[in-house]
């Protein structure tokens, strides 16, 4: 691992911790500058192709998921932590499952489902796209449903 500060490929590590989707966490300290940084790994497993419902196929692309769940969490209190545990839970759920091909709603139903738990406004941004949400009526409906449960 190289030093992020001077380059260096020398480093120690002074810290190990395992998160819940088999990544590890290291926290490291430089052997020339003295600096210390951390550095993450996981395991890369086979994720499967997206059927999209146009019936098109794209890699899964965990930066497009991130992206969608960031811009409907945007000025709310819902820490980077949490956004990175949602994605990771649904990269984990894909991956386990061991299909080759997952429709595009499958993981929309994931995300979903996470931010209704994470934070009910994120949920309604989330929604309004997911599920078509073109109207007001639709948005107040989907709105009572939340105050319901």
């Amino acid at each position: 691992m190289r030093c992020p500060y001077c380059q260096n490929a020398d480093s120690k590590v002074i810290d190990t911790n395992h998160d819940t989707h088999g990544g590890i966490r290291r926290r490291r300290e430089c052997l020339s500058c003295g600096q210390r940084f951390s550095s993450y790994e996981r395991p890369i497993l086979s994720t499967p192709l997206i059927i999209k419902q146009d019936g098109t196929r794209e890699e899964f692309d965990r930066e497009k998921l991130a992206r969608g769940i960031r811009i409907s969490c945007v000025k709310r209190p819902v820490s980077a932590a949490d956004i990175e545990r949602l994605i990771g839970g649904v990269e984990a759920e894909l991956q386990k499952m061991g299909k080759a091909e997952v429709s595009s709603r499958i993981i929309g139903d994931m995300v979903i489902n996470g931010l209704k738990h994470l934070d009910q406004i994120a949920y309604i941004r989330y929604a309004i796209v997911y599920l078509r949400l073109d109207d007001l009526h639709a948005l107040r409906t989907e709105i009572d449903h939340l105050l319901e449960g």
